[in-house]
């Protein structure tokens, strides 16, 4: 074990009594989560383990609630995404004292010492990508400019969008401080473009705010920053109502169905794919070998400190999915079918 890394409880199990794993998920209204949720409980299921999946409906006392139940119902395991990330330090206080294992899964769960590791896509590399993305679809490093942009991230308690926030502003805040990006809303804090529970409504409503304020009078946008797919269709919904201008280029995450007719007719001009199959696949090579005692596989224990410790990460690599890849990332890949694109 590494000096400084919290201390991960481990589960023997005999191979004929594979156990019961609790996977608790945020909420069914996002695709995504419906998909990891669905994957992680097919490949559990074919390694012979029980599978308790709970949605929380994106309701923290929910989620509290039913993690609770799955600790009182002998849940052996758990696998939390988190609604808020500090929002489970008591309840998984419980599962520290019944030596339950728990794997935090793409939100890492803050400030408790009850989580023994956190498997997740690398999320400061997704913003990174969305940030170099605009780079290099705006030719910064050739022209002048200015160019107007603007920022909408995702849900303030999200520690994701910490990261993925953080990781696009590394990239393009240099090109702010030298005039070529300017933000004519003037809102650039992670306060000022957190979008609540990442809602597409709430993002296109805030941006319909920013269009009549602020471009109005054809000013044009040039970019927009959106962090996921379900705050980047606010922003698409918005423009379809109120812009008139050239239209701009916009970043998602996801690959949401929803987004992908706008992708593909060039309105939206990448996601950053993270195939959740990889995911879900990678925790339950985690989960399997907790069950049988030893130590998850992971390839990152020094980037995620949750406030308590490093906790031992796997880290997946993500993509940039276009109007020019998708088939063969999407379609090729079993992902989607090509009906569900159209």
């Amino acid at each position: 074990m590494v000096a400084g890394l919290v201390v991960v409880p481990t589960v023997a199990h005999a191979d004929e009594s594979k156990g019961l794993i609790g996977v608790a998920m945020p909420t069914q209204d996002l695709q995504r989560w419906n998909q990891d949720g669905e994957n992680m409980k097919k490949e559990l299921e074919a390694k012979g383990y029980e599978v308790d999946l709970q949605y929380a409906g994106n309701e923290v006392s929910t989620q509290v609630s039913q993690v609770e139940n799955m600790i009182a119902n002998g849940d052996e395991l758990l696998v939390v995404a988190s609604i808020e990330g500090d929002s489970l330090g008591t309840v998984l206080a419980q599962a520290k004292e019944n030596n339950i294992p728990v794997i935090s899964y793409d939100r890492l769960i803050m400030n408790t010492d009850a989580i023994s590791y956190y498997a997740t896509f690398d999320n400061y590399l997704v913003g990174k990508t969305q940030g170099q993305f605009l780079v290099d679809a705006l030719d910064l490093d050739n022209t002048d400019g200015p160019y107007n942009i603007e920022f909408v991230t995702g849900d303030p308690g999200d520690n994701n969008v910490n990261f993925f926030f953080g990781g696009a502003m590394d990239v393009l805040q240099p090109y702010i401080d030298e005039g070529k990006l300017v933000v004519p809303s003037g809102q650039m804090t992670k306060d000022e473009v957190a979008t609540a529970n990442w809602s597409t409504e709430t993002a296109q409503s805030r941006f319909e705010n920013i269009l009549s304020s602020y471009y109005a009078d054809g000013t044009n946008l040039d970019a927009v920053l959106a962090s996921n797919d379900s705050t980047a269709l606010g922003v698409e919904n918005a423009l379809a109502a109120n812009y008139t201008g050239e239209y701009p280029i916009i970043t998602g995450q996801d690959c949401d169905i929803a987004n992908m007719p706008n992708i593909i007719d060039g309105k939206q001009a990448m996601s950053v794919f993270k195939d959740t199959r990889t995911l879900a696949s990678k925790v339950v090579e985690m989960v399997d070998a907790i069950m049988q005692g030893g130590e998850a596989p992971v390839n990152d224990t020094e980037t995620y400190d949750n406030g308590t410790g490093v906790i031992p990460s796997f880290l997946c690599e993500p993509v940039v999915c276009t109007a020019d890849n998708y088939k063969e990332l999407l379609v090729d890949s079993g992902y989607y079918t090509e009906d569900q694109l159209k």
